[in-house]
């Protein structure tokens, strides 16, 4: 290796270090927490999954007790790494539970401050962790990754802390692969009546990105066209099958509102606007029957269902607590920067934020 790779190593590590540091890049700003502030409850959230993103950096780089900077990211809000979670085939760390530790011990609050976050990575680019992140991804489009060992580490730990100390007392947050998995553990431990409140940040919707398309009209019109489809398919499919399920899956899970954070300019999550959106207008039109229909999966999982295949659609979810970063694009400029956890770390966004709740 010559002196001028030698250099750009060096360099890159020392920017990746910046990164990963806190005093760098965290919310140093936050001196003062108001936990019934739902922005500072935001950048808690958001920091703890960064913490989890470092905590694997470290093992990768073999970062140390003094050396370490994961730590910075929850220490900083009086928090302590319960433990790791890990992945079984490649051994990297995925997920952490955090433990609340006020100095103060009339600090806490229940119901408002939680004993235990479990917070969850996205993809890394890391050499001994993205072949299985990237393979994760792909799962997700497949509509596969409730089949994966990640998945059920996530859902195990997430179910022994609630069985513990009860659904009121943990919260859940992950980015991009991260928060595909907590939508989908949260998913099903809503159908068991635990409604665990959850952040998700750049959520992965799979769909094309019918909200990049300029003419409102012509969106208006394929998303109608695509309800008619799933509709379709969703009756022609039932017909098919003498056993199915009478009672409405969407019902069951109404109850759980998980709180989605996502960047209009980020075509992974963006389809969520349109989503929600769409869902209202066809209501207000009166095709909240077909709507219904349409709502609940996607075209690739009903056609994996006609053909017996086993699938679970992870990004539609019955309601939400949609929050968009309407700040400048000139701010982000990058899709990186759109899908990027860094900007939920801000306090000064211009957010725009609406309740969905399915059924009312």
């Amino acid at each position: 290796m010559s002196s001028q790779d030698t250099k750009l190593k060096q360099k890159k590590s020392v920017e990746l270090d910046k990164k990963s540091s806190f005093v760098n890049s965290g919310p140093v700003h936050l001196t003062t927490v108001n936990w019934k502030n739902v922005n500072h409850r935001r950048i808690i959230a958001a920091s703890l999954v960064s913490g989890t993103y470092v905590l694997e950096l470290d093992r990768q780089e073999n970062r140390q007790d003094s050396e370490a900077l994961a730590p910075q990211w929850w220490e900083f809000f009086n928090f302590e790494l319960f433990y790791p979670l890990i992945d079984t085939h490649d051994f990297s760390i995925f997920g952490a539970v955090y433990e609340f530790k006020p100095k103060d011990f009339n600090y806490c609050q229940p119901g408002i401050i939680p004993q235990f976050v479990i917070a969850f990575r996205g993809t890394t680019l890391k050499k001994h962790s993205v072949s299985q992140d990237l393979w994760l991804d792909l799962n997700i489009i497949k509509h596969g990754l409730h089949q994966s060992n990640r998945y059920g580490v996530a859902l195990q730990a997430v179910q022994t802390m609630v069985s513990a100390v009860g659904a009121s007392n943990v919260w859940m947050a992950g980015h991009s692969l991260g928060s595909s998995i907590a939508m989908l553990v949260g998913k099903n431990m809503a159908k068991m009546g635990n409604y665990l409140e959850t952040y998700l940040f750049s959520s992965p919707f799979i769909r094309p990105p019918i909200e990049k398309i300029e003419s409102e009209k012509v969106k208006c019109g394929v998303r109608f066209a695509s309800s008619l489809v799933k509709a379709g398919i969703t009756v022609a499919i039932k017909g098919m099958k003498d056993n199915r399920d009478p009672e409405d899956p969407f019902k069951a899970l109404s109850a759980w509102v998980p709180k989605l954070f996502v960047n209009p300019d980020d075509h992974i999550c963006s389809e969520y606007i349109g989503y929600f959106e769409h869902r209202d207008r066809m209501e207000y039109y009166g095709f909240s029957g077909i709507e219904t229909l349409a709502t609940q999966t996607s075209v690739t999982g009903l056609l994996k269902s006609a053909i017996g295949r086993e699938s679970e659609v992870i990004h539609v979810v019955p309601s939400a607590n949609l929050t968009i970063n309407r700040s400048p694009t000139w701010e982000l400029p990058t899709f990186m920067q759109a899908h990027g956890l860094q900007q939920w770390l801000k306090e000064d966004l211009r957010l725009q934020s609406k309740v969905y709740q399915y059924g009312l």
